[in-house]
C-alpha cells in the first residue's frame, strides 16, 4: 500500500496492573504503526493482552510508559474517530436495534436534525443487512444479528478508525464466516482504517492486509509483520489451495508456537543469561523447530 500514510502509532508501550510482588507486566515495548486506509490484525493467545493493547488505543486505558498517538495527537481518551467493536456487543437490552445505532448517532451528531440523524440511522441498518429488525431488541436478535448492530453502531459514528476486539469470537462458526465476509466487504465499501485483534490465524488472514503476531505473555511483546498479498475480495474456498495464504499462515505459526510461545521466550531469555542471545543461529533454529 504505497500511497498511504503513518495514521495510528504506538510508540514503545508498555502497559501492567498491580503493584509491588503482585504486579504483573501484561505489555513490554510495543511498537506499531497502522497506515491510514489498511486493515491490520494483531493475532496472538488469549490472555497475552490484545484486549489491553486495543483498549489503550481506544483511550480507555493509559500505558505505563510510550505514547499512542492518531495522525500526531497523543490519544488521551475515548474519542469518536475512534469506532469500537467489542466481543460481548454491548448493546442496551432496552433498546431496539434502531435505537441502538441512533442514540450512538444522536451523540456524535447533536447538529443534525431528527430527519438527518433518522436517515444516517436506516442507512447503516440497510448496510448490515437488519433493516427488517429494526425494532427487535436485543434478546430478540440472534449473537450474529447482535454483533451487526454493534457493527453498524459503530459505523454509524462515522470513525477514522474501526477497532475490532475479537468481534466474533463467541459465535459460531458458520455464523462467524458469514459475519467475516460481511466485515471485508463494509472495508471495501466504507474505507475505514482497521485494527482487529483476534486469536484466529485464518480469520487475520481472511481479512488483513498485515498480520503483527502478539506474543505469550507475561510481558508481552509484538512479533515480526507479516505482508498478506491477497488479491480482494478473497474468496475463502480458495484460500486453502493458494501458496501465498499457506506461506503467511506458517510464518505466522511459526512465530506464535516457537520465538514467541511462552516456552519459546524463556529457552531465549535462559540463552541470554547465558551469553549466547536469542539471535544466535542455534537459538533462532531450536526455538522455530
Amino acid at each position: 500500500m504505497s500511497d498511504t500514510k503513518p495514521f495510528l502509532i504506538l510508540d514503545k508501550i508498555s502497559k501492567g496492573y498491580g503493584e509491588g510482588k503482585a504486579r504483573s507486566q501484561v505489555l513490554s515495548d510495543v511498537s506499531l504503526t497502522v497506515n491510514e486506509g489498511e486493515f491490520v490484525a494483531v493475532v496472538g493467545y488469549s490472555g497475552a493482552g490484545k484486549t489491553t493493547l486495543i483498549s489503550m488505543v481506544a483511550g480507555l486505558l493509559k500505558p505505563d510508559s510510550g505514547t499512542v498517538t492518531m495522525e500526531g495527537q497523543p490519544i488521551t481518551g475515548p474519542g469518536p474517530e475512534r469506532g469500537v467493536i467489542f466481543q460481548n456487543y454491548s448493546l442496551l437490552p432496552w433498546l431496539s436495534a434502531y435505537e441502538n445505532i441512533y442514540l450512538a448517532v444522536d451523540q456524535v451528531n447533536r447538529g443534525w436534525s431528527r430527519t438527518q440523524k433518522r436517515e444516517w440511522t436506516e442507512k447503516f441498518l440497510d448496510l448490515v443487512k437488519l433493516s427488517a429488525a429494526r425494532n427487535k431488541r436485543p434478546h430478540e436478535l440472534s449473537g450474529g444479528m447482535r454483533q451487526r448492530v454493534a457493527v453498524a453502531r459503530a459505523l454509524a459514528m462515522n470513525p477514522r478508525v474501526l477497532l475490532m476486539d475479537e468481534p466474533l469470537g463467541a459465535l459460531d462458526a458458520l455464523t462467524r464466516a458469514t459475519l467475516q465476509d460481511e466485515i471485508e466487504r463494509l472495508f471495501l465499501t466504507e474505507k475505514k482504517t482497521v485494527l482487529l485483534i483476534t486469536n484466529d490465524v485464518d480469520e487475520a488472514i481472511l481479512l488483513a492486509d498485515r498480520i503483527i503476531p502478539l506474543s505469550a505473555g507475561p510481558a508481552a511483546t509484538l512479533g515480526p509483520e507479516v505482508k498478506v498479498e491477497l488479491g480482494r475480495p478473497r474468496q475463502r474456498a480458495l484460500l486453502g489451495r493458494d501458496p501465498t495464504y499457506r506461506a503467511v499462515r506458517s510464518q505466522v505459526l511459526t512465530y506464535l508456537l516457537g520465538p514467541g510461545s511462552r516456552q519459546g521466550r524463556a529457552k531465549a531469555r535462559a540463552e541470554a543469561a547465558a551469553g549466547k542471545g536469542p539471535g544466535s543461529p542455534t537459538s533462532t533454529t531450536e526455538a522455530a523447530a
